[in-house]
């Protein structure tokens, strides 16, 4: 037979336990789980392509008509889960003014995976695309998955480059992929970066995803303004 209340008065969970609103105790928060892998990705490409908004669709899903040129360079963070890993991506968006190649440059050598856009509506972004493929043989690691995207599918009426066009250039080159998206629709948006991320795992042995991406680099500081030393050029430059 239970004893009469204690001085302490009713609705006690015993000796120094404070009394909870609706008699439900509350529940600790688990700490997130930390990423099992980090990851750099770059986005390239000419002048108004849409590079920013398709980085600001895939991390923010949000997209801006007037969109300012980037200057330099800069990035977002977004954590994605593949293959039952939790991966943490660092996507940088790089300026396509011509004057900022000294500093965006120096990021090739880090990235697993790089995203070259064009936009489809205008022709001279599509001419662009063998000076960035220059960029790329002289910087960027061998391994580094390529990704070739035509932006601004929203725009078809105004289409200057067709999607064969497209599917033609990326098949000169080994390994790239092609496809074509619309950060304002988003449309294949996700595609685009999961894709890319899944065929960067599928490609590495485990071992070698253990003692190179959880070793990454992945500075949260804002970019430098003097950035890390550049890579030597590569001795064999791919084809386009």
């Amino acid at each position: 037979m239970r004893g009469a209340q204690g001085p302490r008065g009713g609705g006690g969970l015993g000796s120094g336990s404070p009394a909870l609103s609706g008699g439900q105790a509350r529940r600790r928060k688990q700490p997130p789980r930390p990423a099992d892998f980090k990851l750099q990705v770059i986005i390239i490409g000419s002048r108004g392509v849409g590079k920013t908004s398709l980085m600001e669709r895939f991390t923010d899903d949000t997209f801006c008509e007037a969109c300012k040129s980037t200057v330099g360079v800069d990035f977002k963070i977004k954590t994605v889960e593949l293959r039952g890993k939790k991966i943490r991506l660092q996507i940088w968006d790089t300026a396509g003014q011509e004057r900022f190649n000294s500093i965006t440059s120096a990021y090739y050598r880090s990235a697993k995976g790089i995203i070259l856009v064009y936009d489809i509506t205008k022709k001279e972004t599509f001419d662009d695309l063998p000076k960035w493929m220059k960029m790329i043989d002289k910087y960027a690691s061998e391994d580094a998955e390529l990704l070739l995207v035509g932006n601004k599918l929203d725009c078809e009426t105004d289409r200057e480059i067709s999607r064969q066009q497209g599917e033609k250039f990326a098949q000169q080159i080994t390994g790239m992929r092609f496809c074509e998206a619309s950060a304002k629709d988003n449309f294949n948006v996700d595609e685009i970066f999961l894709k890319l991320v899944d065929d960067i795992l599928k490609k590495m042995p485990l071992d070698v995803l253990r003692n190179e991406l959880s070793n990454s680099i992945l500075s949260l500081q804002p970019e430098p303004e003097i950035p890390p030393e550049l890579p030597p050029p590569r001795p064999h430059v791919r084809c386009c």
